[in-house]
Formats: structure tokens, sequence, C-alpha cells
């Protein structure tokens, strides 16, 4: 399960919904449409955190959301 936040939006210049993982530098994905995205996304999250541990680099915790009392 993904837990990491996502900014998905629609990029006219590639006919693609793009989505961002902000929290981990240089995460992307894309698909042609809202779903293909999201799955690419998954694939593409794991595929960052396999790479930074093989390279003995920090994986950022996800931020979650703020709870206010």
């Amino acid at each position: 399960m993904i837990k990491y936040e996502l900014i998905i939006y629609w990029s006219e210049e590639d006919q693609a919904f793009i989505v961002e993982a902000p929290e981990l530098p240089g995460c992307m994905a894309d698909g042609g449409t809202y779903q293909d995205a999201l799955a690419n996304a998954e694939i593409i999250i794991q595929e960052w955190i396999e790479t930074a541990r093989e390279l003995g680099r920090p994986i950022p915790k996800p931020k979650g959301r703020l709870v206010y009392a």
C-alpha cells in the first residue's frame, strides 16, 4: 500500500496523466488514464525504494496527514 503523497494531473503536452511522489525525489509516472497512471506510480515507487536500498540511500518516511485536535 502506498503511503506517500501523490500529485496527479493531466499534461496536455504529453497527453497523459502524470503522477509525482514529491517525497521521493525524481519519482514520477504517467498513464493514458487516471487509473493507469496510478498503477504505474505504484510500480515506480516500489522500484525507487528498491534502488535506494541497493545504493544504501535513505528512504524518506511518508509524511502522512496532519491530525487536528
